[in-house]
């Protein structure tokens, strides 16, 4: 039990620091040397704070723009985006939130050529909205959609999500296209409370008021350091990494579903720098206590069958109480803040990511330079490697719709039965957007296995000189190359021997 009372003696150490520094009223003034001296990247990323009532106040307008997209004859919405632009629209298009007549939503945060295809055939280009999304404006898997999309004399229908004159927001105007321009004071995963969620909702028939007003209350509850539910939870979260659990298992029920894609990008990308931060691992299955190891931390909402036989073998575990779809935006707005006060535990400024363009630099490289892809190795070598506290990664470069997901599910709890090693499932590119931030600026305690199976057929790209084919595989061998240069644990695996192991 000598690990659970360092785990509760960090999380005193910890309530202790935030107090004395006085966290939580220095963040309600905005003050950005909570995290560092430096107000680079850090300063001007703080608008999320006051994003609930924004979001309100544009409430109306917003469902006033669904109207008049319906009155086109419109009756769904392609949201075409990355990381902290579609992973909040993709979970309001799978929970069970209260909605009036609003249109289909589908999202599309891939450049599989399958999927590209298939997402083709699969929304009428006169009766769907094609909504792309990009903070910066330049996200290549974004930009590459909308050059495929605004090529077809079909697709009469585009708007855009963008900060104001960014490269998206000039080419849309310039194009006479739909334009909502987010706030520029907030980073895209930060973002779900802006424009980038509360179009998509509004879009699918969902009041914003919905999630602003349970956000505005618990914003409300987080003013001071006493019964704080995002400061215990960051309490909890950075206490886990001082003891040596970084590794985050997120227990949701059905009523969140697809939450906790969501609060892993918020979570990895936040933390995951100068050798630090806290793996998530979400959506898995719970297994025995002796399937894990001394490294998990626990969070849930609410009992799950399980639970109390690793609680009783000493895992830390946080109960934040029953949950509802109906209470998502006071979920949002939590770990948000939570995520923001674990940053300043540990040290780091969880607003920027470093390491990002690491492999999107790669990936250019590798597609200027045609250069040969890394050789196939089998993976049992890389992992002999493991040692205890390490985790696997396995970065899956195929159709996130097709059959090959399910099959890594499998694979996921035979290995970590095998190795008592969390492990987790990264479709690629996605991930990139999102848990590749850690990947290569966090705690070198990963072994990396990267797959690649780009489709059946390739589909070309207007006005470029490469496919969607070529840029999944250039984005793949550059996230390997960039890993490479991290220093990590990675290899190129043959996806049937990958899968033999389970």
């Amino acid at each position: 039990m000598s690990e659970i009372r360092d785990f509760v003696a960090a999380r005193l150490e910890i309530h202790a620091e935030f107090v004395d520094r006085s966290t939580v009223e220095r963040t309600w003034d905005s003050d950005h040397t909570v995290w560092q001296d430096d107000p680079a990247e850090c300063a001007d990323r703080l608008g999320w704070l006051a994003e609930p009532v924004s979001a309100r106040e544009l409430a109306p307008s917003l469902l006033d723009d669904r109207k008049g997209v319906a009155d086109l004859g419109i009756d769904r919405v392609l949201w075409c985006g990355m990381g902290g632009s579609s992973l909040f629209p993709d979970l309001v298009s799978r929970i069970a939130l209260p909605r009036t007549s609003g249109l289909e939503l589908h999202v599309l945060d891939t450049i599989h050529p399958d999927a590209i295809a298939r997402a083709r055939e699969a929304h009428p280009a006169r009766r769907t909205l094609f909504v792309f999304a990009s903070k910066s404006g330049g996200t290549i898997e974004t930009r590459t959609q909308l050059d495929l999309y605004s090529a077809s004399t079909e697709a009469t229908h585009l708007a855009v999500v963008t900060d104001a004159r960014s490269q998206l927001d000039v080419l849309a105007r310039e194009n006479g296209w739909r334009v909502w321009n987010a706030n520029p004071r907030i980073g895209g995963r930060f973002s779900a409370l802006s424009h980038f969620g509360t179009v998509p909702a509004a879009l699918a028939g969902v009041d914003p008021c919905a999630l602003a007003d349970p956000a505005i209350e618990m914003a409300g509850r987080c003013r001071s350091s006493d019964d704080n539910p995002a400061l215990l939870l960051a309490e909890f979260l950075a206490a886990g990494v001082r003891s040596g659990r970084d590794k985050l298992t997120l227990v949701t029920p059905p009523a969140l579903t697809g939450f906790g894609a969501w609060v892993e990008q918020l979570v990895a990308e936040s933390t995951g720098k100068r050798g630090t931060g806290v793996l998530p691992v979400v959506d898995e299955p719970l297994g025995t206590p002796d399937e894990y190891g001394d490294d998990r931390m626990f969070v849930t909402y609410g009992d799950v069958a399980g639970l109390g036989a690793l609680h009783q073998t000493a895992h830390p575990l946080l109960d934040l109480g029953p949950a509802t779809a109906g209470a998502l935006g006071g979920e949002l707005f939590r770990w948000e803040l939570a995520t923001a006060w674990l940053g300043a535990a540990l040290g780091i400024n969880p607003f920027d990511q470093p390491d990002v363009d690491a492999a999107k630099r790669a990936a250019t490289a590798a597609l200027d330079q045609r250069a040969a892809p890394p050789p196939i190795q089998p993976p049992e070598p890389l992992l002999a490697t493991l040692r205890p506290g390490d985790h696997i990664v396995v970065q899956a470069f195929v159709d996130p719709a097709g059959p090959l997901p399910a099959r890594l599910d499998t694979l996921r709890l035979r290995l970590r039965r095998r190795f008592r090693a969390a492990v987790t499932i990264g479709i690629g590119p996605r991930y990139l957007h999102s848990t590749g931030q850690l990947h290569k600026g966090g705690p070198n305690t990963g072994v990396f296995l990267q797959v690649v199976d780009s489709g059946r057929t390739d589909v070309a790209i207007p006005h470029r000189d490469f496919t969607f084919g070529e840029l999944l595989r250039a984005q793949a061998d550059g996230d390997h190359a960039a890993l490479l240069a991290a220093e990590r644990r990675v290899a190129r695996v043959d996806l049937d021997e990958l899968l033999a192991l389970a």
